[in-house]
Parts: C-alpha cells; structure tokens; sequence
C-alpha cells in the first residue's frame, strides 16, 4: 500500500541497531546507510528510512510489519529487545484484532510503537 516510510530519529547509529536486529526475523536488512540516513527493505526495494534529526521528538507513529510465521514475531521482539527497544506487548494472540493476530509490539529509541504482526 505504500512506498515508503521515513522516520526523523535523534540517534542514528542506535536507530539502525535497533531496526536491524528487529527486522532481520520479518526478512528486511539494512540496504543504504550514510552519515544522514539509513534504509532498510527487502529484495532491492527500501521501505522504511531513517534521516538523523538531533530535534526530533517522540512521534508516537506506530509501524506494523509483516511476519511470515509466529516464530518470527517471537525473534522480532527478542532481537529488538536486546538491540535497546522497550517492550509495549509481548509476542502473543490478540483476539480482539482477530482469531488469529498474532503480535508482539516494541518502543523504538525515538519512542515509536513497531510492530511484527503474522495473521495465520
């Protein structure tokens, strides 16, 4: 449904720690990285940038991404965890979303709610 994404983050180098321990179980890797900005996506195909902004302040944006099993939403949340996330929901069904919402939610460093969500 979209492009892309951008997120203005106050500590690049702990933003893309984050996002690249998070995001490697739902397949995106790190594919551009500069003084300024940071690029991760799948196959080619940059979905989520990060520009370094100093003044950037909480958000309160919520990202949802993708996962191709339960087991990895289970990896997304304990590699974002130990990459200097803060937990906002542990890995589990969310049946109020539906019968089989599956999630896990984490704060990234800039105070954004991320997301892995598998719905089979």
């Amino acid at each position: 449904m979209y492009d892309h994404i951008g997120l203005r983050v106050r500590d690049l180098s702990a933003s893309v720690r984050f996002y690249r321990a998070a995001l490697e179980p739902l397949g995106h890797e790190l594919g551009y990285q500069s003084d300024a900005m940071a690029g991760f996506g799948s196959a080619g195909a940059t979905g989520l940038w990060l520009s370094h902004a100093p003044d950037a302040g909480e958000r309160g944006v919520h990202l949802a991404f993708g996962a191709a099993d339960r087991a990895a939403v289970e990896r997304f949340y304990k590699k974002g965890l130990a990459a200097g996330g803060t937990d906002n929901g542990p890995p589990g069904l969310r049946a109020d979303y539906g019968p089989s919402y599956f999630a896990a939610f984490l704060v990234d460093p800039d105070g954004n709610n991320v997301e892995a969500v598998c719905l089979a």
